[in-house]
């Protein structure tokens, strides 16, 4: 009986025992154990090298259609949204009054159209009056001479002579001056047909009206828009980019454009103007990305996300985004060494918007990098026991 008791102790003790020892090895294995990491390593890849910028869409072209004059808007032709081409009639002023005045300039050219025609023919008379004169004065100045008429009767022809010839003198006068009236008048008449056409507002060039500031009935003023009117071709986004990150920005430099209309699409587009001041606030500078092809609908104002490609590289060496950490300030990756992390310097190149990151030196042919949720990352350390997850 005591042998049996004694076993059966035993038998528990060994029980216990080998609980503890799976107890522990459970624990070895699963919360003690060296943390499970992915692992991955160099692969050549086409990157892209790409500089974001965030603006709005806008017109390089943006005109006000205002008049020239005062008036009362009694017609409007167009409205917001509405494409038109230079020349087109897009509202009509109040105009009664200044058609009036051309009339009356119409009617002033003609009286004058006509005094030049009278007086041409009063100096014709006087042309031919002094031609008369001139030889009757000859005659009896040669009668005088020979006493066959008397000095007062040749002197009174004299003086008749020089009377028409004041005639011919007057005449001339009287024909430049109704020339000069002429002029004044076709300048008269000029203004008030050039006031009566800018009774009339056309497109000053091909686009789309924006908006439409004034109605009928409205009295505007000189400078005061009636419209407002873009160029569609010359539609761009003006977006804000970063000065520290302005390195290979150029113009001519390709770009993708993400309207805030259209998420998940984007258009291609170029950069066409770069700013010359940055902003002192915010360290960015304005750069102009013009569309490729010309928007059909577009809003100004719309928010608008801008990636410029600065540089292009085929083959080139990298590893995921995530794998590349800061260290002491220095960038580096966490090698993979005998089931223990080593932190590795390298050298970046270009970094792909698509979460890749080009190496450039530092790293062997063959080496394992470790990486893992940031968190995770954030405690890791040189010399560190981690299991590669297969």
């Amino acid at each position: 009986m005591e042998l049996l008791k004694t076993l059966a102790r035993k038998k528990k003790q060994l029980i216990w025992v080998a609980v503890a020892l799976a107890v522990g090895l459970l624990l070895k294995l699963t919360l003690f154990a060296p943390p499970r990491v992915k692992t991955t390593s160099v692969e050549k890849r086409e990157l892209i090298s790409q500089v974001y910028g965030n603006g709005t869409v806008e017109a390089k072209v943006v005109v006000g259609i205002s008049s020239k004059i005062t008036g009362r808007i009694v017609e409007l032709y167009a409205d917001q949204g509405e494409r038109v081409k230079r020349g087109q009639l897009l509202a009509r002023l109040e105009n009664e009054d200044l058609v009036h005045q051309q009339q009356q300039s119409e009617a002033g050219l003609k009286r004058s159209v006509a005094g030049l025609d009278v007086e041409r023919a009063n100096l014709q008379k006087a042309k031919a009056t002094l031609a008369l004169a001139e030889k009757n004065a000859q005659r009896f100045r040669l009668l005088s001479d020979k006493n066959l008429v008397s000095k007062l009767e040749a002197e009174q022809y004299e003086t008749a002579c020089q009377v028409a010839r004041d005639e011919v003198a007057r005449g001339t006068a009287a024909i430049d001056a109704a020339r000069m009236e002429q002029l004044a008048g076709r300048a008269g008449l000029g203004f008030a047909r050039s006031k009566v056409a800018d009774s009339l507002i056309y497109a000053p060039q091909d686009g789309v009206i924006i908006t439409r500031d004034l109605e009928k009935g409205a009295t505007v003023t000189p400078g005061m828009p009636i419209f407002t009117l873009a160029d569609p071709r010359t539609i761009w986004v003006k977006a804000n980019v970063d000065e520290s990150q302005l390195r290979g920005v150029s113009i001519g430099k390709k770009a993708m454009i993400a309207l805030r209309s259209s998420p998940g699409e984007q258009l291609p587009g170029q950069v066409a103007r770069l700013g010359r001041q940055s902003d002192r606030v915010t360290e960015e500078l304005e750069v102009d990305v013009a569309f490729v092809e010309p928007l059909k609908h577009f809003r100004l104002g719309e928010q608008s996300d801008v990636y410029i490609v600065t540089e292009t590289k085929t083959d080139a060496p990298s590893l995921p985004a995530v794998a590349v950490v800061s260290k002491d300030n220095k960038r580096g990756v966490w090698v993979v060494k005998n089931g223990r992390l080593l932190f590795r310097v390298v050298t970046i190149g270009i970094e792909d918007r698509r979460n890749l990151t080009e190496i450039v030196a530092g790293l062997d042919a063959g080496d394992r990098v470790a990486w893992a949720p940031s968190a995770e990352m954030a405690k890791f350390r040189e010399g560190m026991q981690v299991r590669a997850a297969q």
